[in-house]
């Protein structure tokens, strides 16, 4: 179902909670409000959906065709090759904001089925990634 966005920063500055198999509906969820804001929107973390969990989706360009995948309790263990940039989010009013990314991150996170996979991501899709588990993280650009 698609959700309404949330705009509170408070709220969206609060970290979330691991996710679990029970949550596949939030994701599911989550999935089609971002496909809804195609659009204007790579990548959403639950939060922007009013919910607190560490789940985020996202267009990844990392292969032939881009595709929309969803990662339960991602984390960056691994960053290579810092430098800055200018986002935007749906979640907040204004323009771009400066914030520092990495070229190229090793992201651990579980698939669905709650199965652990380690994958490398680079560029825009690594960026991304970047921007939605800062939200998982309760850091707004």
């Amino acid at each position: 179902m698609i959700k309404e966005l949330m705009h509170d920063p408070i709220f969206l500055g609060g970290r979330s909670e691991i996710a679990t198999k029970d949550d596949i509906s939030i994701a599911n969820d989550l999935l089609e409000t971002l496909v809804a804001h195609k659009e204007t929107c790579v990548g959403m973390a639950a939060n922007m959906i009013g919910v607190r969990k560490r789940i985020i989706a996202f267009l990844d360009e990392s292969g032939k065709t881009p595709t929309y995948t969803v990662m339960f309790n991602p984390e960056i263990i691994k960053k290579d090759g810092a430098y800055d940039t200018e986002e935007s989010c749906l979640s907040l009013l204004g323009g771009p904001r400066p914030c520092r990314r990495y070229k190229s991150i090793k992201v651990k996170y579980q698939t669905a089925e709650m199965q652990t996979r380690i994958k490398t991501f680079a560029g825009w899709t690594a960026q991304i990634i970047q921007h939605e588990v800062d939200h998982c993280n309760g850091v707004l650009i």
